[in-house]
């Protein structure tokens, strides 16, 4: 068995498998938390605030945002370019339809491929300058996210990489990455892709339960 085959192979069944289970997990050590009982007349619909919860915080808004719109701009291009790259690049896709859906769709041309890498490499980079060069920032930063950082940056660049399909070697080594990658989200704030949702529909729903009715 090739080091390619190992990492396509074994290794990715182990890698999906630890963050699938460790993704379930850590959703419900969140559900399971549970809330401290509300003995108080609710004002507004808890459903409502967690649904606006879900939204409002894509935007910022009031005295805010002049202050994050650094934050904002790179953390889109960050995210909405990992995003593209994950399920639209031509060898994911056809990868999640030989590993996982068994189904394909329309890819990324080549050129678009290479402007959303651009785009979520700008990202990346100007979200870890103002990790550490921003005073708030520094005290806030600790090594998770310096290794999510570096380990994500590493990952998409060995993809880049392994776009020219000049060697099973580069493929193998952004497949490995791949694998890291997935070994180590659910235990680092990286799993913050997934619990985003839960953490701003509590957020939402507990202020819209004490919300003033108009």
């Amino acid at each position: 068995m090739t080091f390619l085959e190992i990492v396509e192979g074994p290794l990715w069944t182990l890698a999906s498998s630890v963050f699938l289970i460790g993704a379930a997990w850590r959703i419900f050590g969140i559900i399971r938390l549970g809330r401290k009982k509300d003995i108080s007349i609710p004002r507004a619909s808890a459903l409502l605030g967690a649904i606006k919860g879900q939204f409002l915080h894509f935007v910022p808004h009031g005295g805010f945002s002049f202050r994050t719109r650094y934050h904002l701009i790179a953390g889109y291009m960050f995210h909405l370019g990992l995003f593209g790259l994950l399920i639209y690049a031509a060898p994911h896709v056809l990868f999640l339809k030989e590993n996982v859906v068994g189904f394909e769709w329309v890819a990324l041309p080549r050129w678009g491929f290479i402007l959303t890498a651009e785009i979520a490499f700008t990202g990346l980079i100007l979200l870890w300058i103002r990790r550490i060069s921003d005073p708030v920032m520094i005290q806030l930063s600790d090594a998770d996210d310096h290794i999510g950082s570096w380990l994500t940056f590493l990952t998409m660049l060995t993809g880049c990489m392994a776009l020219q399909e000049s060697h099973d070697s580069l493929r193998a080594v952004h497949m490995l990455f791949v694998d890291i990658w997935l070994i180590y989200m659910p235990f680092s704030r990286l799993m913050h892709s997934v619990t985003f949702m839960f953490s701003r529909g509590y957020t939402g729903a507990f202020f819209g339960r004490r919300g003033v009715v108009p």
